[in-house]
């Protein structure tokens, strides 16, 4: 029995000021976040977030979509997924649209939990929540339906 390869994915959570960023393979089911990248003016620091591509090689990328509990679309997610139309565009990657609802809560918590109320700095929240996100995906989705 021929077991598939590994798979790399790049995680992103979407925001104006920051985009969380995170990587992980389907071998273990898990993922680690990495530098997130600060946005000029609402305008993604496209260098940096194609550097991190560059680096770590992934089959495909999944961009959260900020929902609300009841399952409706917050504000944010038409720019979420224009910012994942873009990214699609530059890499010709597959995107994997993901719901990222409480991701951040949960990467509150889990900051706060390892470091008190100094361990939170915005950027670790947003690739934290970046990890969650892609931890989540990868538990979620068949090793056959991941390109």
């Amino acid at each position: 029995m021929v077991q598939d390869a590994p798979m790399t994915f790049l995680a992103f959570d979407f925001g104006t000021k920051r985009i969380g960023m995170a990587v992980g393979q389907t071998l273990t089911q898990s993922a680690c976040p990495i530098q997130a990248v600060k946005n000029q003016q609402n305008i993604p620091d496209w260098p940096a977030i194609l550097s991190a591509i560059e680096t770590w090689q992934p089959h495909a990328l999944v961009v959260g979509i900020p929902v609300n509990m009841d399952g409706t679309e917050q504000p944010l997610a038409g720019r979420a997924k224009h910012f994942a139309k873009e990214l699609q565009a530059k890499t010709q990657l597959t995107i994997h649209e993901a719901d990222e609802r409480l991701t951040t809560v949960e990467a509150k918590q889990q900051l706060f939990e390892s470091g008190g109320k100094k361990a939170i700095d915005q950027a670790d929240i947003d690739s934290v929540a970046a990890q969650l996100l892609l931890q989540q995906f990868l538990c979620h989705h068949s090793h056959k339906d991941m390109p």
